[in-house]
C-alpha cells in the first residue's frame, strides 16, 4: 500500500514512570555526525491518511543485541547516520524517519536525468562523477549521492515489485530489491529496501542524506514490505522493537548524537522518563493535553493530537494556532521560502532572552522550551539570522488535524520509542535532554509546571 496522503513529517491511560533499559545493558550505538550549515534549510514532506488497519505489534525476540548509531545534524534541522546494504557492504547516509517505514536509497540503475542520483565516489573530493568545469554550479549546490550496485553486492537477490512513495514536495519510484542490512555493528539482516530509479524532487537533490530508513509501524509500509526494525527483531539481532533518539544541539560539539536500537541510554537524560500510549499505532501519534505560550496563550485548548516525526525539522500544527503562536513570540512573517518546510517566520535575535517558553502538556507533565530551544539560529553571508521553529501545517481529516513535535522539540527531549509486544501497548517516553555539565548541577528538571 501506499503511504496516505500529504507530509516532508493523540491520551488513554499515563503508564508507571519506568527505565526502559535494565541495568547493565548493552545497546547499539548509531553516531549523528554533524555537518556545516550551508545555503539551504530542506525538510522531507510525507503523505498523511488514515490506515486501513491497526499493525500486529508482535513479540520481541530473544537476545540483548542493542545498538548505537551515529547521527550527523545538518543546521540542526538535519540528523543522519550510515548504514551498509549488501555483501561487502556499500555504505549510505540515511535519515532515520520515524514517519515512514520503508528503506530505500538511490540506484546505480535509475534515471539518466534523475539528478539525486549523480554519484559520490571516494577519491574525487564528494564530486562524484562530475567532471566538466561548467558543472562547477552543480558540485558546490547539489548533495552528490552514493548509489547501491547490485553487481558489487554477493548476497544480493532481485526481487523486481515496483515501488512509489509520495512526499508533499515530490516522490520517489524504483524496485524492491533484497539484500543484507549493516547497521551499528548489527550484520546480516536480509531486509526489502527500494532502489530509486526516479527521485524528481528538489528536496532529494539538494539533500545531505542519500535515502531515508524508516522507524514508523508496518501499517504505512509500502508494498507491504516488513520495516527494518521488525526484520531484525524477527531475525534475532535485536532484542527487543525499542529504540531513542538524542539530537545534540550544541554547536560546539562535533557530533549529532546517537540512535540507540534496543532501548535507550540514561546518559542521554535527566530522568525519570515520562510514558505516553500510542494512540493510533501507525505513526508515533499520540494525545497532547494543552499547548500554553508564557502565561498569555493557550492552545490546542481541548486537547489534541500530535506525532513525534524525527524525519521533521520544526514543530507544526494548525495554520490558526501555528499564526498566534508566532505572533505571541514576535515573529514576522517571511514572504516566501525556498521548500515548504523551511521556516516562514524570522525572529529578532535581540530578543530571543526575553521571549516567553512554549510549553506543551503530554502525559500529565508539562514540557517546556526557551527561545534559546525553538529559535533557529544561523549565519548566512556572515549575517546572523534567527527563525522560528514553529510552522503551520493543516492536515485535513480524516487523519488531521494534528501538531507534529519535529527535531526542534525532540533536540530538547529525548525520545524512547517503544512497539510493545502481546503483554503491552506501543508508547514513547520523554525526558529532558542532557546539554552538558550545566544540566547535571543539582539534578533539576527543565520540565516547566503550570497550574492545572
Amino acid at each position: 500500500m501506499s503511504p496516505p496522503p500529504l507530509l516532508l513529517p493523540l491520551l488513554l491511560l499515563l503508564l508507571p514512570l519506568l527505565n526502559v533499559e535494565p541495568a547493565g545493558a548493552t545497546l547499539i550505538r548509531i553516531p549523528l555526525r554533524r555537518v556545516q550549515p550551508e545555503r539551504r534549510t530542506l525538510n522531507l514532506l510525507r503523505g498523511w491518511g488514515e490506515p486501513a488497519k491497526l499493525p500486529k505489534l508482535g513479540a520481541p525476540s530473544p537476545g540483548d543485541k542493542p545498538a548505537f548509531v551515529p547521527l550527523s545534524n545538518y543546521r540542526d534541522v538535519q540528523y543522519f547516520g550510515e548504514i551498509g546494504l549488501g555483501m561487502p557492504p556499500q555504505n549510505f547516509t540515511v535519515v532515520f524517519d520515524t514517519g515512514s517505514s520503508n528503506l530505500w536509497v538511490p540506484s546505480r540503475r535509475c534515471h539518466f536525468f534523475s539528478v539525486p542520483c549523480c554519484q559520490k565516489v571516494k577519491g574525487a573530493g564528494g564530486i562524484g562523477e562530475i567532471s566538466s568545469p561548467s558543472d562547477t554550479f552543480l558540485t558546490s549546490n547539489l548533495g552528490l549521492h552514493h548509489r547501491f550496485d547490485p553487481k558489487a553486492s554477493s548476497s544480493f537477490q532481485p526481487n523486481g515489485t515496483k515501488f512509489a512513495i509520495q512526499y508533499g514536495s515530490g516522490r520517489v519510484d524504483g524496485i524492491l530489491s533484497e539484500d543484507k542490512l549493516t547497521i551499528g555493528g548489527i550484520k546480516g539482516a536480509s531486509v526489502i529496501f527500494g532502489e530509486a530509479l526516479w527521485e524528481p524532487s528538489l528536496v532529494f537533490t539538494f539533500a545531505h542524506f542519500d535515502g531515508i530508513l524508516g522507524l514508523g509501524f508496518p501499517i504505512l509500509a509500502v508494498e507491504g514490505v516488513r520495516p527494518p526494525l521488525d526484520v531484525l527483531v524477527e531475525q534475532g539481532l535485536l532484542d527487543k522493537p525499542v529504540f531513542s533518539f538524542y539530537f545534540n544541539r550544541d554547536p560546539e560539539k562535533p557530533d549529532g548524537g546517537e540512535l540507540v536500537l534496543g532501548g535507550s541510554d540514561p546518559a542521554h537524560y535527566i530522568p525519570p522518563l515520562t510514558f505516553v500510549p500510542v494512540t493510533v499505532p501507525a505513526y508515533w501519534q499520540i494525545h497532547m493535553e494543552r499547548v500554553k505560550v508564557g502565561s498569555g496563550l493557550t492552545l490546542c485548548a481541548r486537547g489534541c493530537a500530535a506525532i513525534l516525526d524525527t524525519g521533521t525539522s520544526l514543530i507544526t500544527g494548525p495554520t490558526e494556532e501555528i499564526q498566534a503562536l508566532n505572533t505571541a513570540i514576535g515573529g514576522f512573517p517571511l514572504l516566501a521560502g525556498e521548500f515548504l518546510f523551511s521556516p516562514k517566520y524570522i525572529i529578532l535575535c535581540s530578543e530571543i532572552p526575553k521571549l516567553p517558553a512554549v510549553s506543551f502538556l503530554l502525559g500529565g507533565v508539562w514540557f517546556n522550551l526557551t527561545a534559546q530551544d525553538y529559535v533557529i539560529q544561523t549565519t548566512r553571508n556572515g549575517v546572523r539570522l534567527c527563525l522560528s521553529g514553529f510552522q503551520a501545517l493543516d492536515v485535513p481529516p480524516p487523519a488531521g488535524p494534528f501538531w507534529i513535535l519535529g527535531d526542534v522539540f525532540l533536540g530538547t527531549y529525548v525520545a524512547v520509542f517503544d512497539r510493545g509486544d502481546r503483554k503491552s501497548s506501543a508508547r514513547v517516553g520523554l525526558a529532558r535532554a542532557h546539554k552538558g555539565e550545566a544540566d547535571l548541577g543539582g539534578g533539576e528538571t527543565a520540565q516547566a509546571q503550570f497550574p492545572g
